[in-house]
């Protein structure tokens, strides 16, 4: 995992597999995308290599270079595991949610007449008394 982040850790080597997503390409098409020196767009595709990101795959007398992917999921999965929030914060959520619940329920009891118990308010004025007025 540390060879996928140092190689994509340089912004030439993530366009150079941003170039190769999908098909594939010559050394010498990839170096004429770029204003540097082919023996330095050499050097990023030995890191690339390297790291497993690239393949290459000799055809005649080009070599072409392709993309894989699978060096980098476990790249991925550790990223995803960094971003995704710490355990002691789904336990507050959860407690958060207990406690907010019981506020809800406390409240509802208080508000709720018990059965038998006259009415407060407005609503304490019996069927009678609201039809005679």
């Amino acid at each position: 995992m540390d060879e996928v982040a140092a190689a994509i850790a340089d912004p030439i080597r993530r366009e150079i597999l941003e170039m190769l997503r999908g098909t594939r390409h010559t050394a010498g098409a990839i170096a004429a995308r770029f204003p540097i020196s082919r023996p330095a767009i050499s050097r990023h595709l030995r890191v690339l290599r390297d790291s497993g990101l690239v393949r290459d795959e000799l055809v005649g007398r080009q070599r072409y270079y392709a993309l894989d992917t699978a060096p980098l999921r476990d790249l991925r999965t550790w990223l995803t595991a960094l971003d995704a929030p710490a355990t002691w914060e789904h336990r507050l959520d959860a407690l958060a949610t207990e406690v907010y619940r019981t506020r809800r329920e406390r409240r509802d009891d208080t508000i709720r007449p018990e059965p038998g118990a006259p009415r407060s308010g407005n609503s304490a004025i019996s069927d009678d008394e609201e039809h005679s007025a």
